[in-house]
């Protein structure tokens, strides 16, 4: 088992505060957006066996079968297949969907094939993995996730009274969900942008002086003046997560993380397909390709089970657990047959021989036993073999 020093990426959505607090350490007044813990290329946690520090995706590069064990190589390959995160919006995240595991391995041999830099901004495939995601509310967690029924976006869009919002609401009442949902939001993406800068300031302040049901997207603005995300935004179904609720993502759903603190969980990928929010790249016609053109009601998912609480997802790449462990609790033997990462978010329980304190974390390899005990709630991810 081995502690886990692990990067802070200081994207400018970040919180300034919502890590350092977890960690009991000083904010220095700059975004700390998301921990990373796992063994992807662009961050991996690092770790002393006694030899001078080094990466999780080296250890686990020179002895895959010993790390992750037989059967988790075998089904998933030679690499850790999830990346753990702790993940702090303090503005909201770029509205985006990700691909299933057809499209991005598509669409990474098609730019492979062209020659395209991995790191270009223009890039969209950055590996040839799918990116389902599960997210774990710590503190109460806002987002956006699914399409709204059309009718349900149209009366929203029809309410903020503003009148070059009415053709969407037009095209939103007239055709089939599907196609209203794709003709709109194409419509919006691909409109003039001057036009649509002046849309979504009069949008903006409707918002802003109606509240209710529009309050979460009226701040949109500030931190994107003129961005058509904001428009799109209000397609989608704005969700509230409270401590310990979670909300899974599947391929091809938009999403956006608004506000809070957050355990997320995911496929190893970086494949990000952005609708806006963002001064980033929009590849609108391939991003058409990939969303998923259905309302949806956003499954909200609590955890399962007596001692070990599970949050089921429908992939195997991935599995998110917690452990409340209370005072004069009974220790907990974890299951020893897969690779695993404990994430500490309160108390001080012990891993093994090691204390942990929030926000530490520890790699565990497959075939290695380990205790919880103490008091405090910690967070497993795994695999599912």
């Amino acid at each position: 088992m081995d502690r886990l020093t692990n990067t802070i990426r200081p994207y400018a959505w970040g919180s300034t505060t919502a890590i350092p607090a977890l960690l009991g350490v000083e904010p220095t007044g700059e975004p700390q957006a998301e921990m990373w813990m796992g063994a992807h290329p662009g961050a991996p946690s690092r770790l002393d066996r006694g030899a001078g520090e080094t990466t999780l995706s080296a250890v686990i590069a020179a002895d895959p079968e010993g790390e992750l064990g037989p059967a988790a190589v075998a089904k998933f390959g030679p690499s850790l297949p999830f990346l753990l995160k702790l993940l702090a919006a303090g503005a909201p995240l770029s509205l985006q969907v990700h691909p299933d595991l057809a499209q991005a391995r598509a669409g990474f041999e098609d730019e492979e094939r062209r020659g395209v830099p991995v790191d270009a901004g223009h890039r969209n495939y950055k590996d040839p993995n799918h990116k389902p995601e599960l997210v774990c509310a710590l503190t109460p967690f806002d987002g956006l996730c699914g399409f709204r029924p059309p009718l349900e976006a149209a009366d929203l869009l029809e309410g903020l009274g503003v009148d070059s919002l009415k053709p969407y609401v037009d095209l939103l009442r007239a055709h089939p969900e599907d196609a209203a949902l794709r003709e709109v939001l194409t419509a919006v993406l691909t409109a003039d942008r001057a036009e649509m800068a002046h849309t979504v300031a009069e949008t903006a302040a409707a918002a802003e002086r109606l509240g209710g049901p529009y309050a979460p997207y009226a701040g949109l603005v500030h931190d994107y003046p003129g961005d058509p995300g904001v428009i799109a935004a209000l397609l989608l179904n704005h969700v509230r997560l409270q401590p310990g609720e979670a909300m899974f993502l599947g391929a091809g759903i938009p999403h956006a993380y608004l506000d809070g603190l957050g355990v997320e969980l995911m496929a190893n990928s970086d494949n990000v397909l952005r609708c806006g929010l963002t001064p980033k790249h929009v590849d609108v016609p391939e991003l058409l390709k990939v969303v998923v053109f259905e309302p949806s009601v956003p499954g909200l998912l609590r955890p399962e089970g007596d001692g070990e609480e599970v949050y089921e997802t429908p992939v195997d790449e991935f599995r998110l657990s917690r452990f409340v462990l209370a005072p004069g609790g009974t220790p907990r033997t974890l299951p020893d047959t897969t690779p695993q990462i404990l994430l500490c978010v309160a108390g001080t329980p012990k891993a093994g021989e090691l204390t942990l304190a929030p926000g530490e974390s520890v790699f565990v390899p497959a075939g290695e036993k380990v205790e919880l005990s103490g008091t405090g709630t910690v967070f497993r991810a795994t695999v599912v073999i």
